[in-house]
């Protein structure tokens, strides 16, 4: 679809409804964070409307500084990831990987009191297919990107959130589709 730059005419319906229903990020579901959980399970979270989708993790606290896992349906083998950062203080890289593990282990971080953050990209989630993920993630020293496959071909619809130690209070996680073409 062209991009239709709007001077002094009127908004008719019809442009209206048609840049409405062409939007970039279409809201799917969201969920509270309830208070010293230590997972958080979102279902319905993909379905066939779209092929990929943008996970948002903000607000709430973890009880320490943690990596937040994310794991698809019930699946807990297959997950690959690589993953590459800065360390603040001396500029110096960091490296990590999940090589066939029970879910991908850094796709957001909680810095105890001062927050949650994720925002992590998935292509192909509800499709039987592999899954692709892109995150990225800020902790208290280091900060950079991951990027992996769940190298099992299988529709799902739902997702789990999971704290390397400790537990999450509060925040919301929302759940975003591409309307894609």
């Amino acid at each position: 679809m062209a991009v239709k730059t709007f001077t002094s005419e009127i908004l008719t319906s019809s442009d209206t409804n048609t840049f409405l229903a062409n939007s970039g990020l279409v809201y799917v579901t969201s969920a509270t964070i309830g208070s010293a959980v230590s997972s958080v399970t979102i279902s319905s979270a993909f379905n066939s409307t779209y092929d990929a989708y943008k996970i948002v993790i903000a607000g709430g606290v973890s009880s320490a500084d943690v990596s937040l896992g994310l794991k698809l349906g019930a699946s807990t083998t297959g997950y690959y990831a690589s993953r590459t950062g800065a360390i603040y203080s001396t500029a110096g890289s960091f490296l990590g990987a999940d090589n066939n593990a029970a879910q991908w282990a850094v796709t957001g971080t909680g810095l105890s009191a001062n927050g949650l953050f994720g925002a992590i990209d998935l292509q192909n989630p509800f499709l039987a297919k592999y899954t692709f993920m892109q995150a990225s993630y800020a902790a208290a020293t280091v900060a950079g990107s991951s990027i992996g496959v769940h190298q099992v071909a299988t529709s799902y619809s739902a997702f789990t959130i999971t704290p390397t130690s400790g537990t999450l209070t509060g925040g919301t996680i929302t759940v975003y589709g591409y309307r894609l073409g």
